[in-house]
């Protein structure tokens, strides 16, 4: 029967992975950067144990889901920014219109375009 792994390693890996959620709910992926080796080193150390089954692991285990479905969240956050960043880009690179053919027709934009007026 295997035994329970290091208390310490799985307290210390609870730790990295609270942080880990807070670094995430507040947007700091300086943070979670930061983070990274730390969290990869004490979960190395606890797969060499080889523990099948604790009570310990199994939050550890749905800490670690709930921080992976936050960082999905965030990836997709950034993914939908760089889109809307990409269109906006677009619109003010290209003017376009559908015709009656239902085929679309874009047109440049001049940069530093000026407006004259007359009187």
């Amino acid at each position: 029967m295997p035994t329970n792994p290091e208390p310490d390693l799985i307290r210390s890996l609870e730790e990295v992975l609270d942080l880990e959620r807070s670094a995430l709910v507040d947007g700091d992926l300086e943070r979670l950067n930061h983070m990274a080796p730390e969290k990869e080193k004490l979960i190395g150390a606890i797969n060499e144990l080889r523990v099948l089954d604790s009570a310990e692991l199994i939050r550890v285990q749905k800490k670690v889901e709930r921080n992976q479905a936050l960082l999905n969240s965030a990836a997709d956050g950034i993914r939908a920014v760089a889109a809307h960043m990409a269109e906006l880009r677009r619109v003010r690179q290209e003017f376009s219109t559908y015709g009656a053919d239902g085929q679309r027709n874009g047109y440049a934009v001049r940069r530093n375009a000026k407006l004259e007026k007359r009187a």
